[in-house]
């Protein structure tokens, strides 16, 4: 297994919906280290990689939203840090603008050299606010949208589809047509986090037929298979990772402590023992799997939802290397 990029990341800004399926299980409690001591410990690292390790993509992000209280300052932070972050904003989960300050956001965006934005939309105006638990959500998006596209910002969209809301997803891909959107992918919701709650609604194949062969050709078939296809052949070889270090109030002392490569070794550590205690996919699959199932997934996904069903069944308790709160990792 190979470690090919380290993200260092600090959950130190709110965000201002409660999405249903919520990776990061935002609940209005901040979980990372305050911004400024964030920075300092990342820019220590990322020079210790660079120096020592280069052959490793390292960046540094913040979240939960990108609705920092100075974003002019911390996006030049993130330019001196080279983090990709700098050049592309997702944009949910911010505060509420009319549309002049929709204006003036976009006019400093493009000031500091932003290339790229990107914004989630979930269905129509009523379903996607009760979504996104926040009432004016939606209208909030299509404020920003005008506003990039008058100061020419270029923006891609999201419609994450489930069998609650295929029946809005024409509607939802023609609006962001006409506002410009220069990529719209529909996508398939996880159920890391709060995503558990969506399992029941997940998307079938049968249900894409609701949709016409332009917009059904928005989902990625390659990524995005049903169980039975995933298993009516070899699994996909996962042979590198990502490493996430989360700087947390009660982690940041032990890392500010050691270097960025002890940090690194360790968290490749978790990796390797939570993988170790689960069997490997072909004998989960034949545990759990429906070799007749439609229902749609990613293979880490469905990877994931047979683990999941592993542990409960044999009451493990394991450090979840997943759940992106938290230093970990992610296979592919």
């Amino acid at each position: 297994m190979q470690t090919t990029s380290v993200l260092i990341q600090s959950l130190c800004v709110p965000c201002f919906n409660r999405c249903r399926y919520c990776l990061l299980s935002w609940n209005g409690r901040l979980e990372g280290t305050d911004w400024d001591r964030s920075v300092r410990l990342a820019k220590r690292y990322l020079k210790e990689i660079r120096a020592r390790q280069p052959e490793l993509s390292a960046a540094f992000a913040f979240g939960y939203s990108m609705e920092h209280p100075d974003l002019r300052a911390a996006i030049r932070t993130l330019h001196s840090l080279g983090s990709p972050m700098a050049d592309f904003l997702q944009c949910d989960g911010m505060q509420m603008r009319n549309e002049e300050a929709c204006r003036a956001l976009m006019e400093m965006l493009r000031e500091e050299g932003i290339r790229r934005l990107n914004f989630t939309v979930y269905g129509s105006p009523e379903y996607h606010d009760a979504f996104a638990g926040r009432r004016g959500d939606h209208a909030l998006l299509m404020r920003m949208m005008h506003a990039a596209r008058e100061f020419r910002i270029p923006f891609s969209t999201g419609i994450p589809v489930t069998r609650e809301n295929i029946g809005q997803v024409e509607e939802s891909v023609g609006l962001l047509r006409n506002l410009g959107s220069e990529r719209i992918s529909l996508f398939i919701p996880h159920e890391e986090g709060r995503g558990w709650s969506l399992r029941h609604i997940r998307l079938r194949e049968q249900d894409m037929s609701h949709l016409s062969p332009e917009t059904r050709s928005l989902l990625n078939r390659a990524l995005y298979r049903t169980e039975g296809d995933w298993l009516s052949e070899p699994p996909p070889v996962e042979n590198s990772r990502m490493i996430l270090i989360s700087l947390r109030p009660e982690t940041i002392e032990t890392y500010e402590g050691t270097d960025a490569l002890t940090a690194i070794r360790e968290t490749e550590e978790l990796d390797e023992r939570n993988s170790a205690s689960f069997p490997d996919f072909r004998t989960l699959s034949e545990m759990y799997g429906d070799p007749a199932g439609r229902q749609l997934y990613r293979f880490r996904d469905l990877q994931a939802h047979y683990r999941r069903r592993y542990a409960a069944e044999h009451d493990l308790h394991l450090y979840d290397v997943t759940d992106e709160r938290q230093s970990g990792s992610r296979r592919y």
